[in-house]
């Protein structure tokens, strides 16, 4: 039998191309381009009145300088709204250079081309813009006293209102024998990549085509943007990808606005465009993403069991919604997780604030809905004095119980419908590698040697692997080789070594005879990008169906040359022959070059099989069939795939400088069937590292005018390798019966049930509440200058003091 690659291990093929430098990013394209630099808003809120760019233009090296007054019909018009939804009553998206308002400091107003940036930087430097200064409005706090309006023209500054609800709440909670209510916050953070945003384009003139690099997780999202707003046919567009230094959602955002103005500008000049941008512009100018606030009543029986669960939250989005409201859908509905209350109802706010837009980080909201559910876990746990793993447990699906209907309407527009899993496989699994039974008796050793020590777990479930669709193309080429063409973008997930083991597998071939192109829209073009955790399950069931094809036609091919049938023949390492002759095969390479009759007579691979062909033609083409050894597929997925997962914890808070240290670090996951599992557990381990990092370091601080404090490294605050614990990853595999594969995503598993796991393990160490994140240690602090006097007082009922942090301080 040929060796099976989906379940295997197989080392990354990019990982010593790039840990030896040998990549290829952005910024490494163009170098004799002209640079891009962008005059930028320094009002969170304002009009302009008056933009002076005259001395700019007259500034050494300068080629162009253009403002909103310069730019065409056709890009004066508002960025599109990527994902309406009937729920936003207020949409706004904005535009490529401000117009007549800015929205948060950062927005683009003007862009000047140069022969270098410095020159750019030079003269943005002599624009003079003019504003007139208006109220802005910062923060949650602000937007719902609403005494200023982020927009003029929107109603106590509210984008959108949504209720999803089942069985009756009003009902369910004051009938039920035990009640709570919380107040739990989380505030703003960033995906904050090591590379940054950057665009590069040519035009070709003579060709009349416009070659764009991105680096983006959507190549075939920017090429159709660029296209509709240059007015150009796609066909005249490329887009690709070159190697990302990491995304995490914020670069799925298409089109930014520089996405449009360096190939339009490129186009104009007839000449080499490039824009990257710097850590301040990113901070400023990109997306974020986390900030809410929920207000969560609950009702409950005397095992823990959830009667009635009423969460109502209000979600920070920023100036503009052009992602429109994903990020409180997905945590309106997965704040549910692996868990079955008798009843729901959620309501969120989406808010309009003067600061940088909020889009999907890795997580998208989860987060936030997964803190929030496993706080009030925790909170019934220490309101009835029961283990908080009993609670848990209380209140699980269990796999007969699969599918599972939440009854509640996903991201995508489908039934919120739990596909497979073993959640309380997970819990266990997880409790017993932190030694969840045995920590009351190491906690107490730890309290009597003056030590606080707390541990605490959290289970979570994620909806991967959404529509509409992914695609991909393989070829077989006449030395034996292995094309795999796909849209979807990579930015460090090791997508070439996935969709190369899948397609390895299915064709049993070796995998080192596989080549895999992703993000190219000249090798594929229909695409809707990496986001969601869908690429495996979308692009990866795609590859297989495509391999599928070809395997099905080659084994066609050497049944007739071998006078047998297809089920006689068996396919090893690439080699095809009767399973009652295995001495006499026929090579892939070989069967490639006989199906392409152009290359036949030329290619010495032909003469591996003339000793079969016996002067006989081969089969005409079956209709629809394409010549050659290739074949296009599609996957389109009629659900999410919903993966599962469960983190535990057990941290040390230091009595005297409140330092928070993550002594042990456990994750379990279920991604279905785990193609790589060392892949998977990369993704996990990266994924709670950002998760750790949200939680105890990382938070944007703005001004009330509006002004970023923290745009730099040196203030947001991001941790080292020795600030992360040794991860211990565990997997699970239930497989999804959803898709050929049977795989669901993972990428931002890790991520998700951090900040919970970690605030529960917190407040086990010190004895107070945790009602927010992130948790430094100078809001640690603060909060035991709150201590409560009462050691068994419930935290849920309590309102912990403001924390109260310093920028860059040294107890940040």
């Amino acid at each position: 039998m040929s060796r099976r690659y989906i379940g295997r291990s197989v080392p990354r093929q990019d990982g010593l191309r790039l840990v030896t430098g040998a990549g290829h990013y952005l910024d490494d394209l163009g170098r004799s381009a002209l640079a891009a630099a962008f005059v930028r808003s320094t009002h969170a809120h304002a009009r302009i009145t008056h933009v002076d760019t005259s001395r700019a233009a007259t500034a050494p090296g300068v080629v162009g300088v253009y403002t909103f007054a310069e730019l065409p019909a056709a890009l004066a018009e508002p960025l599109p709204l990527l994902i309406p939804h009937p729920a936003l009553t207020h949409p706004r998206t904005g535009r490529l250079l401000a117009d007549r308002t800015v929205h948060h400091t950062g927005e683009p107003i003007a862009m000047i081309i140069a022969g270098d940036r410095y020159l750019a930087e030079d003269a943005c430097a002599l624009v003079q813009v003019d504003y007139d200064p208006l109220p802005a409005v910062i923060g949650l706090d602000s937007a719902l006293a609403a005494q200023s309006l982020a927009h003029s023209d929107v109603p106590d500054n509210l984008a959108a209102l949504m209720v999803q609800q089942f069985n009756n709440v009003d009902d369910a909670i004051p009938s039920a024998p035990h009640r709570l209510h919380l107040t739990l916050d989380i505030e703003r953070s960033a995906a904050a990549p090591l590379e940054g945003r950057g665009v590069y384009a040519e035009w070709d003139t003579d060709a009349g085509v416009l070659r764009v690099y991105s680096s983006t997780q959507s190549t075939a999202g920017v090429r159709a943007a660029i296209a509709a707003r240059l007015s150009l046919p796609p066909s005249c567009v490329e887009c690709i990808a070159p190697d990302t230094g990491g995304g995490f959602g914020v670069k799925i955002m298409h089109p930014w606005p520089e996405e449009i103005l360096i190939p339009w500008a490129a186009q104009l000049l007839e000449h080499r465009v490039k824009w990257v941008e710097d850590r301040f512009e990113h901070f400023t100018a990109a997306s974020h993403e986390r900030a809410q606030r929920h207000s969560i009543e609950v009702g409950f029986d005397d095992t823990g069991r959830i009667l009635g669960l009423d969460v109502d939250f209000v979600h920070d989005n920023g100036a503009y919604t052009p992602y429109g409201i994903i990020v409180p859908i997905v945590t309106a509905t997965q704040l549910l997780g692996p868990y079955k209350p008798a009843a729901y109802r959620v309501r969120f706010r989406s808010l309009y604030t003067n600061t940088a837009i909020v889009t999907p980080y890795r997580g998208a909201g989860r987060p936030q809905g997964v803190f929030a559910m496993e706080r009030t876990l925790d909170a019934i746990a220490r309101k009835l004095h029961v283990d908080r793993l009993h609670v848990r447990q209380a209140n699980l699906i269990h796999p007969h119980e699969m599918p599972y209907n939440q009854h509640l309407t996903f991201q995508d527009g489908q039934p919120l419908v739990y596909d497979s899993g073993d959640y309380p496989a997970t819990l266990d699994t997880a409790a017993r590698l932190i030694g969840w039974h045995d920590f009351p008796a190491q906690q107490a050793q730890a309290r009597a040697e003056g030590r606080l020590i707390g541990i605490g777990i959290g289970c979570y479930v994620e909806g991967s692997g959404i529509g509409p669709y992914e695609g991909a193309h393989i070829e077989v080429d006449t030395s034996g080789n292995v094309t795999v063409s796909t849209g979807v973008t990579t930015q460090g997930q090791g997508h070439d070594t996935v969709l190369a083991q899948i397609a390895a597998d299915r064709l049993s071939v070796p995998i080192d005879t596989i080549t895999v192109v992703t993000g190219d829209t000249r090798r594929f073009d229909k695409s809707a990008g990496t986001f969601a955790s869908r690429s495996t399950v979308t692009a990866g069931n795609a590859v297989a169906l495509a391999a599928d094809k070809i395997r099905t036609k080659a084994i066609q091919i050497a049944a007739h040359l071998l006078d047998t049938t297809p089920d006689q023949i068996a396919v090893v390492d690439g080699l095809f022959h009767k399973v009652t002759s295995p001495q006499t095969n026929i090579p892939l390479a070989a069967i490639a070059a006989l199906a392409n009759p152009l290359r036949y007579a030329f290619d010495a691979n032909t003469q591996a099989a003339t000793q079969f062909t016996r002067g006989r033609t081969l089969p005409a083409l079956e209709p629809n069939d394409e010549p050659g050894l290739q074949a296009h597929a599609y996957h389109a997925p009629t659900q999410a795939a919903f993966a599962n997962g469960a983190h535990a914890a057990i941290v040390e808070t230091d009595p005297e400088t409140a330092e928070i240290r993550i002594v042990r670090y456990c994750a379990v996951h279920d991604c279905g069937v785990s193609v790589n599992p060392a892949l998977s557990a990369e993704q996990v381990r990266g994924g709670a590292a950002q998760g750790i990092a949200g939680a105890l370091l990382e938070q944007l601080h703005y001004a009330p005018d509006g002004q970023l404090l923290n745009a730099s490294y040196r203030d947001f605050l991001m941790p080292y390798a020795t600030d992360l614990p040794p991860f211990e990853v565990h997997h699970l595999q239930t497989p999804s019966p959803l898709n050929p594969l049977g795989v669901k995503g993972i990428g931002e598993s890790g991520v998700i049930p951090v900040s919970g796991v970690l605030a529960a393990a917190i407040e086990d160490a010190e004895g107070i509440p945790v009602t927010r994140m992130p948790l430094h240690p100078a809001d640690l602090f603060h909060l035991r200058g709150g201590r409560l006097t009462d050691s068994d007082a419930n935290p849920a009922t309590q309102v912990s003091k403001p924390c109260v942090s310093i920028p860059g301080s040294e107890a940040d």
